[in-house]
């Protein structure tokens, strides 16, 4: 027989914990059933399995572990040529007399850091050495003959071209596309490329690189000084959840304005992102995903000199001209609606086209769409409450019945793939924060290497053979194995050069 709590608050408490436990649970059931009875579908959630580990032999884990790595290492090896060939055409600026280790060498050792997702610079040195690690990897991509030590990439990196490296992930796009690999993930005809700024690294004080952007911050105690690394970037965002690494653009200092104090910024790093997206891709239907901080006139202006299609989101307080026209339009009735459900939830659109924007001097036509969301979610204490959302998107092109599904949907809410690809990177072990180089020139090396590798990455996991592992133990933990497989004794040479003559061919779930 238990004795009587010494807490009676505590006991009650459990009780009351308890009781709003069975309430959550109860109310989830009854959201179900109402949903069943309204006809909606909503997602099942995937969640990664909390059981133990299913591996009964030392044998069954071998397999596992084989069957892993010649998933992930098969597209490496696929792309490995191309890459190959790109990084022998880069010019090597060091004394061939004292050349130790090849360039091509030195660039694969950098990209291998990044695809094993090494946290720094010092952390390659102590595992990738390994006599382990590197055995393996001498195995798996032969063209690694000697290992070199960080320290010596980062001279190389500090003197090359490492725009080339850049160019890399534009070619391997640019194959993809040619091979229509990407066509049934299409919005309106046109690639979805998504832009977004994002910040690398911070540090107190001035005494940083020049490149470095500045900010004060006044405080009761004085002025304090930050300087800050922001980049700009530009992903191709697929409706299946694919995100691809494209191009960054630097906000640096020196492209500011130091006579009349103005700093570069988010805008103006855009419009050159815009042009080089336009140079490598010129006949390429794309259309560009923003967010509230782009809808102004020049922007889209260009974004139709260059035949792009935009989504850009409406904040309430941008565009007072055109929220004028809408609201006008809105109580004449003088719109277009439809409902839909999508994802469990229910949506009213309503949209209205040809509305006139000038600026300075100069008219464009824009299409205003609203959304209305309204679905039913159960609340901390257990309630079953109503959730309602609304979103506004300007579109370059006329809204109808038939496309402002897929527009909107397909196309505008999936901008925050590149902000989830901007979190893997910075906290799934792509170590976007770190610069891993104080040196301009070298920091944007590694930058590109590391959205070269997620690249690799991401193209690894969309096929067959990859996405069945991952489903059930999740995408880092997968990476990590396979990066556990190769540092330990895992995998027989013979099984080695089996894998290596197997013809490949990227199947995509």
């Amino acid at each position: 027989m238990s004795k009587p709590s010494r807490r009676p608050n505590r006991e009650a408490a459990k009780e009351a914990r308890k009781q709003l436990k069975e309430k959550v649970k109860q109310s989830r059931k009854e959201l179900l059933k109402i949903q069943a009875e309204d006809g909606i579908v909503v997602p099942h959630q995937v969640s990664v399995s909390n059981a133990l580990c299913s591996y009964k032999s030392v044998e069954e884990e071998q397999v596992a572990r084989e069957e892993a790595v010649a998933a992930q290492v098969a597209v490496y090896r696929a792309i490995l040529p191309l890459l190959l060939r790109r990084f022998s055409n880069i010019a090597d600026p060091r004394n061939p007399k004292k050349v130790k280790h090849k360039l091509t060498v030195l660039l694969m050792y950098g990209l291998l850091i990044f695809v094993f997702q090494m946290a720094s610079r010092r952390e390659a040195n102590q595992v990738m050495s390994r006599p382990a690690f590197f055995g393996t990897l001498k195995l798996l991509f032969p063209e690694l003959e000697t290992m070199p030590h960080s320290d010596t990439l980062e001279r190389l990196l500090a003197r090359i071209d490492i725009q080339k490296i850049e160019l890399l992930i534009v070619e391997i796009f640019t194959s993809f596309t040619r091979k229509k690999k990407f066509v049934k993930f299409l919005i309106s005809k046109c690639y979805p490329i998504a832009v977004d700024g994002t910040q690398k690294s911070v540090r107190d004080g001035d005494n940083w690189p020049d490149e470095w952007q500045r900010r004060i911050f006044h405080l009761k105690e004085g002025e304090k000084t930050q300087s800050y690394l922001y980049v700009l970037e530009a992903n191709l965002v697929l409706r299946n959840g694919l995100t691809l690494p494209l191009l960054s653009e630097f906000v640096s200092h020196i492209e500011g304005d130091p006579d009349d104090c103005k700093q570069d910024c988010e805008l103006k790093a855009f419009y050159r992102l815009a042009k080089r997206l336009k140079t490598y891709f010129p006949r390429l239907p794309i259309m560009i995903l923003l967010d509230g901080l782009y809808p102004n006139g020049p922007l889209m202006a260009q974004c139709h000199a260059y035949n792009w299609q935009f989504m850009i989101v409406l904040p309430d307080e941008c565009l007072s001209s055109v929220w004028k026209d809408v609201d006008a339009r809105l109580m004449d009735r003088s719109i277009d609606e439809l409902e839909n459900i999508w994802k469990g939830r229910k949506q009213y659109f309503w949209w209205t086209n040809d509305i006139k924007y000038i600026y300075d001097g100069k008219e464009i036509n824009l299409n205003v769409v609203v959304c209305r969301e309204a679905y039913n979610v159960v609340d901390n204490n257990g309630d079953i409450i109503e959730q309602i959302k609304n979103h506004v998107w300007i579109s370059s092109h006329p809204l109808s019945k038939e496309n402002v599904h897929e527009r909107c949907n397909l196309g505008a809410r999936f901008r925050w793939g590149i902000e989830s690809s901007n979190l893997t990177e910075k906290h799934g072990g792509y170590n976007y924060e770190h610069i891993f180089s104080y040196d301009w020139n070298a920091m944007k090396g590694y930058h590109y290497l590391m959205r070269l590798a997620h690249m690799l990455n991401a193209i690894a996991l969309l096929t067959k053979r990859v996405a069945k592992q991952v489903r059930t133990m999740g995408i880092r933990a997968f990476l990590k194995f396979v990066r556990d497989t190769c540092a330990n004794r895992w995998l027989r040479p013979e099984w080695i050069s089996e894998l290596l003559s197997a013809r490949f061919q990227f199947r995509f779930a």
